[in-house]
């Protein structure tokens, strides 16, 4: 017990300047963004006098030294800042706009394990036979198709001709969202609320866009899974479990596959960046509200302090989703605490 609580206290404490070090890269590259931000607010031919006054009442004309001091205090207090467009706080934006996000990356992440661990299994199981193969080249497929096109294909089939799916939004136009939104996330809301018309509802909106982003990224689990079974299937304890007699399918999938996913733990942290990076695109396909359609938004706009803001929530999620697994795997597996 000493060592775990020691390996979390340490593992918490090398957490601290990793996220130093993102919210530095944020404030660099929010920086050296092409475009002045306040000429494009006030438009192209605002006067020189106006977008200078504008640039000192956001402090845009202090050294970046000075600004960078500036932007880490503001974290510190937790306040993101205004946004320079719409006059609105960036943290109300963002309180809007990251439950979607983490929902959507929930399920996303969902389907990822269900498609990507079992597929990965039953192919080291079948090694070098024709499932093994097609799966392997599935999973490779998979993860070179990019998530925009991936989700344009599951509209036009299951959106379009087989009309099964809607294609865009997170609810149908009759789904009265006021009378259940009190989290944010709607699915759970329709759950406290015991409206399970409107829970269908998102449900059914939720499908194309988790199952775009979750097979993305399935190709990944399957060839990670593959080879941890593989390693696996060759200890002396899976040998002498099927020598006992013990079921071929009760020693693969119950004994082999729960030490194979011990490694897997680790990655799924490691994912999160990219479910995030991938949930931008999703997003704009599937004109979902969330974080990554917001951003690409404020992009446009180059509103500084909301893509500021959204990168680094970002980067706080990635980062504590990073510390929750590898504590996770220090009480799964003994062994990593020393």
């Amino acid at each position: 017990m000493k060592n775990l609580l020691r390996y979390i206290i340490a593992r918490t404490l090398l957490t601290i300047p990793m996220v130093f070090i993102l919210l530095t890269i944020v404030f660099v590259v929010v920086r050296v963004m092409p475009g002045d931000p306040v000429s494009s607010m006030l438009g192209g031919h605002a006067p020189e006098k106006v977008i200078e006054q504008k640039k000192e009442e956001l402090g845009l004309n202090k050294p970046l030294i000075v600004q960078y001091g500036n932007y880490l205090w503001q974290i510190c207090r937790l306040d993101l800042g205004n946004s320079m467009i719409f006059k609105q706080r960036v943290t109300d934006a963002i309180r809007d706009k990251l439950p979607a996000t983490i929902e959507l990356t929930f399920f996303g992440m969902l389907i990822t394990l269900l498609v990507g661990v079992p597929l990965g299994a039953y192919a080291a199981d079948k090694r070098r036979s024709t499932q093994d193969y097609t799966i392997r080249l599935y999973g490779i497929v998979i993860y070179c198709i990019p998530v925009y096109w991936l989700g344009l294909m599951l509209q036009m089939i299951f959106g379009i001709w087989l009309d099964i799916f809607p294609v865009a939004g997170r609810t149908g136009a009759r789904v009265f969202v006021a009378a259940f939104d009190r989290t944010g996330l709607y699915i759970l809301d329709t759950i406290l609320a015991k409206d399970f018309d409107s829970l269908k509802d998102v449900l059914i909106h939720l499908v194309l866009p988790s199952v775009t982003l979750g097979l993305t990224l399935s190709g990944i689990f399957i060839r990670l899974t593959r080879a941890n079974m593989l390693d696996v299937l060759k200890s002396d304890y899976i040998l002498a479990a099927e020598a006992r007699g013990v079921r071929h399918h009760r020693v693969v999938y119950k004994h082999a596959m729960m030490n194979a996913f011990v490694p897997i733990l680790t990655m799924m942290g490691l994912q999160v960046a990219l479910l995030m990076a991938g949930a931008v695109l999703t997003e704009t396909t599937f004109s979902w509200p969330g974080m990554g359609r917001l951003l690409l938004e404020r992009i446009y706009l180059r509103d500084y302090p909301t893509i500021q803001g959204v990168i680094v929530i970002f980067a706080l999620i990635v980062a504590a989703v990073s510390l929750v697994v590898d504590i996770i795997y220090a009480m799964v597996d003994p062994r990593v605490r020393y």
